[in-house]
């Protein structure tokens, strides 16, 4: 049931994606113009609800050969009204079924939160960042949990998440999330080195609101 539920989560995501698709020229187009036009403040919160896929080398030892399909929301508070800095905060969910012959599960998670600095361009509805995050990340799922496992720190262990993405913004509101690709590094114990090399690509909308 929660295989179907993410995978239910990522279609409706790229359903969204799809279905904005043909505004998008025409909204990149007219951004700068409505920018230019108004004195509204940009709004200062944000929360991006993203299609993700993880490629994940996680217990047990150096396999480097799981795929986990998931979702994040990430909410984002402007430090200055129309600011260049930004607080984050993530959550990433992610499962893997049918790992190996021995069709072991995973479920890999992280709370992380941070800082975030937007570039800021000429062309305004492009909007490039960058992002640095620390914090938890949790595991579950028969890989971890067997009676073999060498992961004894399954449920919290510690998590570093760098990168960034790209957005377009379509209207003071809303933007599509092009894409987004992190780096996220976790520790569980494997038996090894004990921590895992995790790359993170996502895509999805990202909705503005509150007061400037």
């Amino acid at each position: 049931m929660r295989v179907r539920i993410q995978y239910s989560f990522a279609l409706l995501l790229a359903f969204a994606v799809v279905s904005t698709a043909p505004a998008v020229a025409q909204a990149a187009s007219q951004a700068p113009v409505q920018h230019a036009a108004t004195s509204e403040k940009p709004l200062r919160a944000e929360l991006a609800l993203d299609y993700s896929y993880l490629r994940s080398n996680a217990p047990p030892g150096d396999c480097g050969c799981i795929n986990l399909n998931g979702g994040s929301a990430t909410f984002a508070w402007t430090l200055k009204p129309g600011g260049a800095f930004a607080l984050v905060g993530d959550v990433t969910a992610a499962h893997a079924d049918s790992i190996s012959s021995s069709g072991y599960s995973l479920t890999l998670s992280s709370y992380t939160a941070g800082a975030r600095y937007r570039l800021k361009l000429r062309q305004p509805s492009w909007q490039p960042f960058g992002q640095a995050l620390i914090g938890l990340a949790h595991s579950s799922g028969n890989l971890v949990e067997g009676a073999n496992s060498a992961t004894s720190n399954a449920g919290a262990a510690f998590a570093a998440n760098l990168g960034g993405g790209l957005d377009l913004g379509l209207n003071r509101r809303f933007s599509l999330r092009l894409v987004e690709a992190d780096y996220l590094v976790t520790t569980f114990d494997n038996g090894g080195n004990n921590h895992q090399n995790n790359l993170r690509l996502g895509a999805g909308v990202v909705l503005r609101f509150g007061k400037s």
